[in-house]
């Protein structure tokens, strides 16, 4: 068997592939990483105080997140596959209007009640998960409460409930 032979104008040629693809790593850990974190549920702490819901079997207390801003608006309960029963997420808004959601990356089913600034539940809907249809009842509210699917048709959770809770102001 004769020498092992390679050009050596290769030679640069691999070295400069060998940069590209150390270059292209070292870009794309860190986008790598955001993307990670782009998809893990966004935690907010549990407010103090439960939010009340005044229906006709009595009053139901729930634990609640606020989603107040913007980002928090967006993000909600994507990506959060589990919640306890008696947890929720309330969603506070600046000014009452019709609003939509929708379920894109929410594994979780959800039960969405749409609040007027009255404090008053407007309008309850269903929410399956991963879907990209809107929900958006023909209603104007001020506030938005995410429980597990279920959860308002085993606390008793009605349209024209009473909602109370130091966020809510009544009208």
């Amino acid at each position: 068997l004769g020498p092992c032979r390679f050009h050596t104008e290769s030679l640069p040629e691999l070295n400069m592939h060998k940069r590209l693809l150390a270059a292209l790593a070292i870009l794309l850990v860190p986008f790598l990483a955001v993307v990670a974190r782009a998809q893990e549920p966004m935690l907010l702490p549990v407010h103090p105080v439960p939010l009340v819901i005044e229906t006709t079997a009595g009053e139901r207390q729930v634990f609640i997140e606020v989603a107040a801003q913007p980002a928090e608006h967006a993000r909600g309960l994507m990506f959060r596959t589990e919640m306890p029963d008696n947890r929720g997420m309330l969603f506070v808004f600046d000014q009452p209007t019709v609003r939509a959601f929708w379920m894109k990356n929410t594994p979780m089913p959800l039960d969405l009640l749409f609040i007027g600034e009255d404090g008053k539940v407007r309008s309850i809907q269903s929410g399956e998960p991963y879907s990209e249809a809107s929900i958006a009842p023909p209603v104007t509210s001020l506030y938005v409460l995410e429980l597990r699917a279920g959860t308002s048709a085993r606390l008793g959770i009605e349209v024209g409930n009473q909602l109370r809770h130091p966020l809510i102001a009544r009208q």
